[in-house]
């Protein structure tokens, strides 16, 4: 079995580190950086923290819109995959490196096979959700963390190739959260375990237009408690282009953070009061250590966490966010809803039993 796998943020890195071990143990996978993360503080961290190897082909594609990193990536991927000639090209999630690389592998005629297959938003605005229903529909082998992921493919027809194998973020955190407990992440920013949020908003929605930054500021201004805000580079750089950098520095008790690897910010995430995102996958690493969560968003694509009451849908509203804030309980109990941690090895076997048998000599 020979796997071409392609990760280019930080959400891949973290699903790459328990699957790059599953895959490497049964076959030869050549792993692929793309440089949609670009940032050493968003990429080269989270390789050294989560023992990654490091990648056999980096395609440093650098800054850009959408469409440009689009475009470089493929027309990068094209000679590699050529070249490579792998029995199966592996995309994860629902990035621009995602759709870039189903498009490279179908142009190709390669199978490809989509890690977290089958999510949906509903909302076909969300550059995202055209991205993962693209690259579904474009799949060969399809692994879905949740049944409602496998009913999703269903309703669009898609029914071969079709496997609920868990979620490898599940594996992943059960992999490396004892790890970040010990870091006591907090203490840098002096606040209380028990006492702050954290914070975390990247996406188009909230920082492409300057309506959409003021709207993330009187959010921040509504949170009225402690908290920590690791701010990504591209939000950064748009609040300073709107002239709202140094307004967001004076909201009292907001700490504004760089950006911080996995294990640190997993150690913030478990010692915090609750987290306000607009992060999929954070959404989704709340659930799994049990912190509340309220989503800058109006619809999510883990609807699990909604329905269960594990997760709040608050959009960029300050008075939804304060209401929600003013009640923070949940279940006790969490659902099984991402598998049981071993999903990377589920994957990995799924990918060598397509895989064609060696030829004879």
């Amino acid at each position: 079995m020979k796997v071409v796998s392609v990760v280019g943020n930080r959400p891949q890195f973290v699903k790459a580190a328990p699957l790059c071990r599953a895959l490497r143990a049964r076959g030869e996978e050549i792993l692929v950086h793309s440089g949609q993360h670009y940032d050493p503080e968003l990429a080269d961290l989270f390789f050294d923290e989560l023992s990654i190897p490091p990648p056999d082909h980096a395609l440093g594609v650098g800054p850009g819109s959408p469409l440009e990193q689009t475009a470089a990536i493929m027309l990068r991927l094209e000679g590699l995959l050529s070249v490579e000639k792998p029995d199966m090209v592996l995309a994860y999630g629902d990035t621009t490196t995602t759709i870039a690389t189903a498009l490279a592998a179908s142009k190709l005629g390669m199978p490809l096979a989509h890690v977290e297959a089958g999510l949906r938003s509903f909302d076909r605005a969300m550059p995202e959700e055209q991205n993962r229903v693209v690259t579904d529909h474009l799949s060969a082998l399809l692994l879905c963390p949740t049944g409602t992921a496998v009913a999703n493919l269903a309703g669009e027809g898609i029914t071969e190739g079709v496997h609920q194998v868990g979620d490898v973020m599940y594996d992943a955190c059960l992999m490396f959260a004892p790890l970040a407990r010990r870091r006591e992440a907090h203490r840098a920013w002096e606040v209380e375990p028990g006492e702050y949020l954290l914070v975390t908003v990247h996406r188009a929605a909230a920082t492409d237009t300057r309506a959409a930054l003021e709207d993330l500021v009187a959010v921040m201004e509504a949170l009225e408690r402690p908290a920590v805000f690791p701010v990504h580079p591209r939000t950064r750089a748009k609040l300073e282009s709107a002239g709202l950098w140094d307004r967001l520095g004076r909201v009292p008790g907001l700490r504004l953070a760089p950006p911080v690897g996995y294990l640190d910010f997993t150690s913030l995430l478990v010692s915090a009061r609750a987290v306000v995102t607009d992060s999929g996958g954070v959404q989704k690493e709340a659930y799994f250590q049990g912190v509340p969560c309220l989503t800058l968003r109006d619809t999510t694509e883990w609807v699990e966490t909604v329905e269960g009451g594990f997760n709040r849908l608050v959009g960029m509203d300050p008075g939804a966010v304060r209401a929600a804030l003013a009640d923070l309980s949940m279940p006790d109990e969490r659902p099984a809803y991402y598998g049981d941690g071993h999903a990377a090895e589920r994957i990995a076997a799924l990918l060598a039993a397509a895989a064609p048998a060696p030829a004879r000599a």
